[in-house]
Protein backbone atom coordinates (compact mmCIF):
# COMPACT_ATOMS: atom_id res chain seq x y z
CA UNK A 1 0.00 0.00 0.00
CA UNK A 2 2.86 2.60 0.93
CA UNK A 3 4.65 1.53 -2.59
CA UNK A 4 1.34 2.64 -4.21
CA UNK A 5 0.72 5.10 -2.59
CA UNK A 6 4.24 6.54 -3.05
CA UNK A 7 3.76 5.79 -6.96
CA UNK A 8 -0.07 7.62 -6.96
CA UNK A 9 2.13 10.82 -4.95
CA UNK A 10 4.73 11.20 -7.62
CA UNK A 11 2.12 10.59 -10.72
CA UNK A 12 0.10 13.60 -9.20
CA UNK A 13 3.34 15.59 -8.68
CA UNK A 14 4.09 15.22 -12.34
CA UNK A 15 0.88 16.03 -13.71
CA UNK A 16 1.18 19.30 -11.53
CA UNK A 17 4.08 20.15 -13.01
CA UNK A 18 3.45 19.67 -16.49
CA UNK A 19 -0.05 21.47 -16.23
CA UNK A 20 1.96 24.63 -15.04
CA UNK A 21 5.23 24.19 -17.68
CA UNK A 22 2.75 23.79 -20.23
CA UNK A 23 0.61 26.90 -18.87
CA UNK A 24 4.73 29.15 -18.58
CA UNK A 25 3.99 29.47 -14.74
CA UNK A 26 7.32 28.50 -13.40
CA UNK A 27 6.62 29.89 -9.84
CA UNK A 28 4.40 26.77 -8.65
CA UNK A 29 7.41 24.92 -10.67
CA UNK A 30 10.08 25.96 -8.35
CA UNK A 31 8.08 25.66 -5.32
CA UNK A 32 7.23 22.17 -5.71
CA UNK A 33 10.58 21.31 -6.68
CA UNK A 34 12.39 22.57 -3.81
CA UNK A 35 9.86 20.82 -1.26
CA UNK A 36 11.45 17.12 -2.75
CA UNK A 37 14.85 15.83 -1.43
CA UNK A 38 17.34 15.22 -4.25
CA UNK A 39 16.58 11.67 -5.01
CA UNK A 40 13.07 12.75 -5.86
CA UNK A 41 14.53 15.61 -7.70
CA UNK A 42 16.23 13.13 -9.93
CA UNK A 43 13.58 10.62 -10.44
CA UNK A 44 11.22 13.75 -11.43
CA UNK A 45 14.17 14.74 -13.85
CA UNK A 46 14.42 11.45 -15.17
CA UNK A 47 10.19 11.33 -15.82
CA UNK A 48 10.38 14.17 -17.77
CA UNK A 49 11.59 14.98 -21.83
CA UNK A 50 14.24 17.07 -22.56
CA UNK A 51 13.00 20.13 -23.59
CA UNK A 52 10.67 20.37 -19.88
CA UNK A 53 13.71 18.97 -18.03
CA UNK A 54 16.16 21.49 -18.74
CA UNK A 55 13.51 24.30 -17.73
CA UNK A 56 13.39 22.43 -14.30
CA UNK A 57 17.08 22.12 -13.74
CA UNK A 58 17.26 25.46 -13.79
CA UNK A 59 14.81 25.97 -10.81
CA UNK A 60 16.60 23.25 -8.87
CA UNK A 61 18.16 25.31 -5.44
CA UNK A 62 21.81 25.47 -6.73
CA UNK A 63 22.59 23.75 -3.20
CA UNK A 64 20.95 20.58 -4.51
CA UNK A 65 22.63 19.99 -7.45
CA UNK A 66 25.49 18.34 -6.79
CA UNK A 67 23.21 15.21 -4.60
CA UNK A 68 20.88 15.22 -7.80
CA UNK A 69 23.58 14.63 -10.04
CA UNK A 70 24.43 11.78 -7.95
CA UNK A 71 21.05 10.27 -8.24
CA UNK A 72 20.24 10.16 -12.08
CA UNK A 73 21.58 8.03 -14.59
CA UNK A 74 24.57 8.61 -16.56
CA UNK A 75 22.92 9.63 -19.70
CA UNK A 76 20.72 12.15 -17.70
CA UNK A 77 23.60 13.28 -15.65
CA UNK A 78 25.15 13.94 -19.28
CA UNK A 79 22.39 15.90 -20.47
CA UNK A 80 22.29 18.37 -17.06
CA UNK A 81 25.82 18.59 -16.94
CA UNK A 82 26.21 20.30 -20.36
CA UNK A 83 23.30 22.59 -19.53
CA UNK A 84 25.78 24.21 -16.51
CA UNK A 85 28.61 26.50 -17.17
CA UNK A 86 32.38 25.36 -15.25
CA UNK A 87 31.71 27.38 -12.00
CA UNK A 88 28.06 25.88 -11.56
CA UNK A 89 29.40 22.34 -11.79
CA UNK A 90 32.22 23.18 -9.52
CA UNK A 91 30.21 24.68 -6.86
CA UNK A 92 28.15 21.35 -6.99
CA UNK A 93 31.21 18.91 -6.50
CA UNK A 94 32.04 21.25 -3.86
CA UNK A 95 28.84 20.55 -1.77
CA UNK A 96 29.66 16.71 -1.92
CA UNK A 97 30.82 14.15 0.33
CA UNK A 98 33.87 12.26 -1.43
CA UNK A 99 32.17 8.94 -1.78
CA UNK A 100 29.74 10.71 -3.54
CA UNK A 101 32.11 13.17 -5.43
CA UNK A 102 34.08 9.91 -6.46
CA UNK A 103 31.02 8.74 -8.57
CA UNK A 104 30.77 11.98 -10.35
CA UNK A 105 34.14 12.62 -10.95
CA UNK A 106 34.44 10.71 -13.98
CA UNK A 107 31.45 12.18 -15.29
CA UNK A 108 32.59 15.67 -15.34
CA UNK A 109 33.79 17.55 -18.08
CA UNK A 110 37.56 17.08 -18.80
CA UNK A 111 37.43 21.23 -18.82
CA UNK A 112 36.31 21.31 -15.00
CA UNK A 113 38.13 18.59 -13.26
CA UNK A 114 41.40 20.36 -12.39
CA UNK A 115 39.17 23.23 -11.31
CA UNK A 116 37.31 20.36 -9.06
CA UNK A 117 41.21 19.10 -7.46
CA UNK A 118 42.25 22.57 -6.92
CA UNK A 119 38.91 23.90 -5.16
CA UNK A 120 39.45 20.69 -2.60
CA UNK A 121 41.95 21.30 0.63
CA UNK A 122 44.68 19.02 0.86
CA UNK A 123 43.53 16.56 2.39
CA UNK A 124 40.02 16.44 0.47
CA UNK A 125 42.25 15.65 -2.91
CA UNK A 126 44.13 13.23 -1.41
CA UNK A 127 40.75 11.26 0.10
CA UNK A 128 39.68 11.30 -3.35
CA UNK A 129 42.20 10.82 -5.21
CA UNK A 130 42.84 7.20 -3.01
CA UNK A 131 38.79 6.36 -3.70
CA UNK A 132 39.12 6.96 -7.48
CA UNK A 133 41.90 4.46 -7.53
CA UNK A 134 39.90 1.81 -6.65
CA UNK A 135 37.71 0.03 -9.28
CA UNK A 136 34.27 1.12 -9.64
CA UNK A 137 32.39 -1.91 -8.15
CA UNK A 138 34.31 -2.18 -5.03
CA UNK A 139 34.29 -0.95 -0.90
CA UNK A 140 36.91 1.57 -1.63
CA UNK A 141 35.05 3.17 -4.11
CA UNK A 142 31.84 3.64 -1.89
CA UNK A 143 33.66 4.28 1.70
CA UNK A 144 33.25 7.53 2.94
CA UNK A 145 36.77 8.67 4.73
CA UNK A 146 35.14 10.71 7.73
CA UNK A 147 35.14 8.15 10.27
CA UNK A 148 35.26 9.17 14.14
CA UNK A 149 37.98 6.82 15.81
CA UNK A 150 38.97 6.28 19.38
CA UNK A 151 41.66 4.88 21.29
CA UNK A 152 41.20 1.82 23.52
CA UNK A 153 43.20 3.17 26.71
CA UNK A 154 40.55 6.31 27.07
CA UNK A 155 38.04 6.75 28.96
CA UNK A 156 34.31 8.06 28.04
CA UNK A 157 34.94 11.29 29.73
CA UNK A 158 37.52 11.87 27.35
CA UNK A 159 35.24 10.64 24.31
CA UNK A 160 32.73 13.07 25.69
CA UNK A 161 34.71 16.08 25.70
CA UNK A 162 36.25 15.19 22.10
CA UNK A 163 33.07 14.95 20.84
CA UNK A 164 31.92 18.06 21.95
CA UNK A 165 34.95 19.65 20.42
CA UNK A 166 34.02 18.42 17.19
CA UNK A 167 30.57 20.27 17.80
CA UNK A 168 29.06 17.75 15.14
CA UNK A 169 29.20 14.06 13.70
CA UNK A 170 29.10 12.44 10.16
CA UNK A 171 25.85 11.47 8.98
CA UNK A 172 24.59 7.86 9.90
CA UNK A 173 27.01 7.82 13.01
CA UNK A 174 25.98 5.18 15.10
CA UNK A 175 29.01 3.86 16.21
CA UNK A 176 32.85 5.10 17.34
CA UNK A 177 35.47 2.95 15.90
CA UNK A 178 38.42 1.71 18.27
CA UNK A 179 41.87 1.88 16.89
CA UNK A 180 45.61 0.86 17.80
CA UNK A 181 48.33 3.81 17.64
CA UNK A 182 48.90 2.55 14.08
CA UNK A 183 45.61 3.42 13.17
CA UNK A 184 44.29 -0.52 12.89
CA UNK A 185 40.90 -1.24 13.56
CA UNK A 186 40.24 -3.25 16.93
CA UNK A 187 36.28 -3.06 17.10
CA UNK A 188 33.67 -0.41 17.54
CA UNK A 189 31.52 1.21 20.49
CA UNK A 190 28.11 2.35 20.49
CA UNK A 191 27.17 5.83 20.79
CA UNK A 192 24.40 4.75 23.29
CA UNK A 193 27.11 2.85 25.39
CA UNK A 194 29.04 5.81 25.66
CA UNK A 195 26.37 7.77 26.72
CA UNK A 196 24.81 5.81 28.61
CA UNK A 197 28.33 4.36 30.68
CA UNK A 198 29.87 6.02 33.96
CA UNK A 199 32.79 8.89 33.07
CA UNK A 200 35.73 7.24 34.09
CA UNK A 201 34.92 3.95 32.05
CA UNK A 202 38.07 2.53 29.94
CA UNK A 203 37.32 2.51 26.21
CA UNK A 204 38.33 -1.41 25.97
CA UNK A 205 35.55 -1.98 28.59
CA UNK A 206 32.90 -1.62 26.15
CA UNK A 207 34.33 -2.38 22.73
CA UNK A 208 32.07 -4.35 20.54
CA UNK A 209 35.11 -6.76 18.27
CA UNK A 210 32.15 -8.83 16.46
CA UNK A 211 31.57 -6.70 13.53
CA UNK A 212 34.08 -7.77 10.80
CA UNK A 213 35.87 -5.09 8.73
CA UNK A 214 35.08 -5.03 5.21
CA UNK A 215 37.47 -5.17 2.79
CA UNK A 216 38.47 -2.50 0.48
CA UNK A 217 38.46 -4.89 -1.94
CA UNK A 218 35.29 -6.62 -1.67
CA UNK A 219 32.84 -6.22 -4.61
CA UNK A 220 29.32 -3.62 -4.01
CA UNK A 221 27.66 -6.92 -4.22
CA UNK A 222 28.86 -8.76 -1.47
CA UNK A 223 28.94 -5.37 0.67
CA UNK A 224 25.40 -4.92 -0.05
CA UNK A 225 24.88 -8.89 1.01
CA UNK A 226 26.46 -8.09 4.48
CA UNK A 227 24.72 -5.50 5.32
CA UNK A 228 21.39 -7.47 4.12
CA UNK A 229 22.82 -10.31 6.05
CA UNK A 230 23.71 -8.32 9.71
CA UNK A 231 21.03 -5.42 9.44
CA UNK A 232 24.22 -2.75 9.78
CA UNK A 233 23.63 0.73 9.71
CA UNK A 234 27.81 1.29 9.01
CA UNK A 235 30.59 -0.90 8.35
CA UNK A 236 34.61 -0.08 8.89
CA UNK A 237 36.72 -0.12 5.72
CA UNK A 238 40.22 -1.96 6.15
CA UNK A 239 43.19 -2.87 3.82
CA UNK A 240 45.36 -5.54 3.95
CA UNK A 241 47.60 -4.72 6.88
CA UNK A 242 43.80 -3.87 8.85
CA UNK A 243 43.95 -0.52 8.51
CA UNK A 244 41.16 1.11 9.07
CA UNK A 245 40.57 3.40 5.80
CA UNK A 246 37.07 4.84 6.05
CA UNK A 247 33.40 3.16 6.57
CA UNK A 248 30.54 2.57 4.45
CA UNK A 249 27.13 3.92 5.32
CA UNK A 250 23.27 2.23 4.82
CA UNK A 251 22.61 5.00 2.20
CA UNK A 252 24.86 3.70 -0.33
CA UNK A 253 24.16 0.18 0.41
CA UNK A 254 20.48 0.96 -0.37
CA UNK A 255 21.67 2.90 -3.80
CA UNK A 256 23.74 -0.75 -4.66
CA UNK A 257 20.62 -2.63 -4.06
CA UNK A 258 18.17 -0.34 -6.19
CA UNK A 259 20.87 -0.44 -8.75
CA UNK A 260 21.10 -4.01 -9.25
CA UNK A 261 17.22 -4.37 -9.26
CA UNK A 262 17.45 -2.15 -11.97
CA UNK A 263 19.91 -4.28 -13.77
CA UNK A 264 18.13 -7.09 -13.65
CA UNK A 265 14.82 -5.62 -15.39
CA UNK A 266 16.24 -3.83 -17.64
CA UNK A 267 18.89 -6.67 -18.92
CA UNK A 268 15.88 -9.13 -19.04
CA UNK A 269 15.22 -6.89 -21.73
CA UNK A 270 18.61 -6.33 -23.35
CA UNK A 271 18.31 -3.08 -22.16
CA UNK A 272 21.13 -0.79 -20.41
CA UNK A 273 19.83 0.49 -16.36
CA UNK A 274 21.52 3.99 -17.05
CA UNK A 275 19.55 4.41 -20.79
CA UNK A 276 17.74 7.92 -20.47
CA UNK A 277 13.74 6.81 -20.58
CA UNK A 278 13.90 9.94 -23.49
CA UNK A 279 16.90 9.28 -24.91
CA UNK A 280 17.96 10.54 -28.98
CA UNK A 281 16.17 8.06 -30.98
CA UNK A 282 19.35 7.17 -33.05
CA UNK A 283 20.97 6.34 -29.66
CA UNK A 284 18.30 3.97 -28.44
CA UNK A 285 18.14 2.35 -31.82
CA UNK A 286 21.35 1.37 -31.98
CA UNK A 287 21.41 0.19 -28.71
CA UNK A 288 17.86 -1.99 -29.02
CA UNK A 289 19.14 -3.41 -32.87
CA UNK A 290 22.14 -5.45 -31.46
CA UNK A 291 20.00 -7.74 -29.03
CA UNK A 292 16.81 -7.32 -31.94
CA UNK A 293 19.42 -8.68 -34.31
CA UNK A 294 20.09 -11.65 -32.09
CA UNK A 295 16.64 -12.57 -31.76
CA UNK A 296 16.27 -12.17 -34.99
CA UNK A 297 18.91 -14.99 -35.49
CA UNK A 298 17.62 -17.32 -33.32
CA UNK A 299 13.83 -17.02 -34.26
CA UNK A 300 15.53 -18.17 -38.27
CA UNK A 301 16.85 -20.75 -36.31
CA UNK A 302 13.18 -21.83 -34.86
CA UNK A 303 11.96 -21.43 -38.21
CA UNK A 304 14.37 -24.22 -39.72
CA UNK A 305 13.20 -26.68 -37.79
CA UNK A 306 9.41 -25.87 -38.80
CA UNK A 307 10.65 -25.58 -42.21
CA UNK A 308 12.13 -29.22 -41.90
CA UNK A 309 8.33 -30.26 -41.35
CA UNK A 310 6.50 -28.78 -43.92
CA UNK A 311 4.99 -31.80 -45.47
CA UNK A 312 3.38 -32.93 -42.22
CA UNK A 313 2.16 -29.27 -41.82
CA UNK A 314 0.43 -29.45 -45.07
CA UNK A 315 -0.89 -32.99 -44.60
CA UNK A 316 -2.42 -31.76 -40.78
CA UNK A 317 -3.37 -28.29 -40.85
CA UNK A 318 -4.36 -28.66 -37.13
CA UNK A 319 -0.32 -28.51 -36.25
CA UNK A 320 0.07 -25.01 -37.41
CA UNK A 321 -2.78 -23.99 -35.37
CA UNK A 322 -1.72 -26.02 -32.13
CA UNK A 323 2.20 -25.52 -32.10
CA UNK A 324 2.77 -22.09 -30.87
CA UNK A 325 0.91 -23.48 -28.03
CA UNK A 326 3.53 -25.44 -26.87
CA UNK A 327 6.54 -23.24 -28.22
CA UNK A 328 4.79 -20.51 -25.22
CA UNK A 329 4.03 -22.40 -22.87
CA UNK A 330 7.49 -23.74 -22.91
CA UNK A 331 8.88 -20.18 -22.74
CA UNK A 332 6.58 -18.94 -19.89
CA UNK A 333 7.92 -22.29 -17.80
CA UNK A 334 11.60 -21.52 -18.71
CA UNK A 335 11.31 -17.87 -17.52
CA UNK A 336 9.71 -18.53 -14.46
CA UNK A 337 12.89 -20.95 -13.62
CA UNK A 338 15.39 -17.93 -15.16
CA UNK A 339 13.89 -15.64 -13.35
CA UNK A 340 14.38 -17.75 -9.62
CA UNK A 341 17.93 -18.62 -10.65
CA UNK A 342 19.22 -14.64 -11.74
CA UNK A 343 17.74 -13.66 -8.44
CA UNK A 344 19.88 -16.85 -6.82
CA UNK A 345 22.83 -15.87 -8.22
CA UNK A 346 22.56 -11.94 -7.58
CA UNK A 347 22.08 -13.07 -4.06
CA UNK A 348 25.02 -15.84 -3.54
CA UNK A 349 22.19 -18.74 -3.46
CA UNK A 350 22.84 -21.15 -6.40
CA UNK A 351 26.24 -22.33 -7.15
CA UNK A 352 27.68 -25.23 -8.60
CA UNK A 353 27.62 -27.41 -5.30
CA UNK A 354 24.25 -27.20 -5.01
CA UNK A 355 23.20 -26.70 -8.68
CA UNK A 356 22.61 -30.72 -9.65
CA UNK A 357 19.92 -30.86 -6.54
CA UNK A 358 18.41 -27.71 -8.08
CA UNK A 359 18.29 -29.12 -11.45
CA UNK A 360 16.59 -32.19 -10.26
CA UNK A 361 13.71 -30.26 -8.10
CA UNK A 362 13.08 -28.38 -11.32
CA UNK A 363 12.58 -31.54 -13.32
CA UNK A 364 10.36 -32.96 -11.21
CA UNK A 365 8.51 -29.92 -11.04
CA UNK A 366 8.21 -29.42 -15.03
CA UNK A 367 7.32 -32.88 -15.38
CA UNK A 368 4.33 -33.01 -12.75
CA UNK A 369 3.14 -29.79 -14.78
CA UNK A 370 3.65 -31.28 -17.96
CA UNK A 371 1.56 -33.81 -17.04
CA UNK A 372 -1.42 -32.48 -15.55
CA UNK A 373 -0.94 -29.12 -18.37
CA UNK A 374 -0.76 -32.05 -20.94
CA UNK A 375 -4.29 -34.09 -19.66
CA UNK A 376 -5.97 -30.48 -19.69
CA UNK A 377 -4.56 -29.75 -22.93
CA UNK A 378 -4.91 -33.38 -24.55
CA UNK A 379 -8.20 -33.14 -23.53
CA UNK A 380 -9.10 -29.53 -25.01
CA UNK A 381 -7.39 -31.28 -28.46
CA UNK A 382 -9.56 -34.02 -28.42
CA UNK A 383 -13.07 -32.03 -28.19
CA UNK A 384 -12.05 -29.45 -30.76
CA UNK A 385 -10.83 -31.79 -33.42
CA UNK A 386 -12.10 -35.00 -32.34
CA UNK A 387 -8.50 -36.92 -33.06
CA UNK A 388 -7.46 -38.76 -30.04
CA UNK A 389 -3.82 -39.30 -31.73
CA UNK A 390 -3.44 -35.67 -31.82
CA UNK A 391 -4.09 -34.99 -28.38
CA UNK A 392 -1.88 -37.45 -27.19
CA UNK A 393 0.99 -35.82 -29.48
CA UNK A 394 0.40 -32.55 -27.83
CA UNK A 395 0.17 -33.50 -24.18
CA UNK A 396 3.30 -35.67 -24.68
CA UNK A 397 5.16 -32.38 -26.55
CA UNK A 398 4.10 -30.32 -24.45
CA UNK A 399 5.30 -32.42 -21.07
CA UNK A 400 9.20 -32.70 -23.15
CA UNK A 401 9.16 -28.66 -24.00
CA UNK A 402 8.46 -28.21 -19.88
CA UNK A 403 11.32 -30.21 -19.48
CA UNK A 404 13.41 -28.82 -21.41
CA UNK A 405 12.66 -25.34 -20.18
CA UNK A 406 13.27 -26.29 -16.76
CA UNK A 407 16.77 -28.16 -17.80
CA UNK A 408 17.71 -24.56 -19.52
CA UNK A 409 16.11 -22.32 -17.12
CA UNK A 410 18.78 -23.83 -14.90
CA UNK A 411 21.93 -24.85 -16.84
CA UNK A 412 22.01 -21.44 -19.44
CA UNK A 413 22.55 -19.26 -16.51
CA UNK A 414 25.07 -21.03 -14.55
CA UNK A 415 26.94 -21.51 -18.00
CA UNK A 416 26.53 -18.01 -19.10
CA UNK A 417 27.60 -17.32 -15.61
CA UNK A 418 31.10 -19.54 -15.62
CA UNK A 419 31.99 -18.37 -19.02
CA UNK A 420 31.83 -14.85 -18.04
CA UNK A 421 28.67 -13.54 -19.07
CA UNK A 422 25.78 -11.62 -17.83
CA UNK A 423 22.76 -13.93 -17.33
CA UNK A 424 20.50 -11.31 -16.86
CA UNK A 425 21.50 -10.12 -19.97
CA UNK A 426 21.88 -13.18 -22.06
CA UNK A 427 19.72 -15.78 -20.83
CA UNK A 428 16.13 -14.69 -21.86
CA UNK A 429 17.55 -14.98 -25.70
CA UNK A 430 19.15 -18.15 -25.48
CA UNK A 431 16.30 -19.62 -23.61
CA UNK A 432 13.56 -18.30 -26.01
CA UNK A 433 15.86 -20.27 -28.44
CA UNK A 434 15.59 -23.32 -26.57
CA UNK A 435 11.94 -23.62 -25.65
CA UNK A 436 10.74 -22.44 -29.68
CA UNK A 437 13.38 -24.96 -31.25
CA UNK A 438 12.16 -27.79 -28.58
CA UNK A 439 9.02 -27.28 -28.58
CA UNK A 440 8.70 -26.76 -32.86
CA UNK A 441 10.49 -29.88 -32.58
CA UNK A 442 8.71 -32.82 -30.37
CA UNK A 443 5.40 -31.53 -31.68
CA UNK A 444 6.38 -32.03 -35.04
CA UNK A 445 8.24 -34.63 -34.58
CA UNK A 446 5.94 -36.61 -32.78
CA UNK A 447 3.36 -35.59 -35.17
CA UNK A 448 5.16 -36.66 -37.98
CA UNK A 449 5.91 -40.43 -36.11
CA UNK A 450 2.48 -40.89 -34.96
CA UNK A 451 -0.27 -38.91 -37.30
CA UNK A 452 1.15 -39.68 -41.09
Amino acid sequence: MAELAQIDKAARQMKTLSQALDSGRLGPVRRLVNTLSPAEIGNLLESLPPAKRLMVWGLVDAEDDGEVLVHVGEEVRESLLSDMDPDEIVAAAETLDIDDLADLFEDLPDTVTDTVLRSLDRSDRDRLEQALSYPEDSAGRLMNPDAVTVRPDVTVDVVLRYLRLRGELPDHTDHLYVVSRRNQYLGRVALSRIITSQADTPINELVDDTQPPVSVEMSSEAVAQSFADHDWITAPVVDDNNVLLGRITIDDVVDIIRYQAEHQVMSAAGLDEEEDLFSPVPRAVRRRLVWLGINLATAFLAASVVGRFEGTIEKIVALAILMPIVAGMGGNAGTQVLALMIRGLALGQVSASNAAVLLWKEVRVALMNGIALGLLLGAIVWLWFGDPALSAVIASALTINLLSAASAGVLVPLTLKRLGFDPALAGGVILTTVTDVMGFLAFLGLGTVFLL
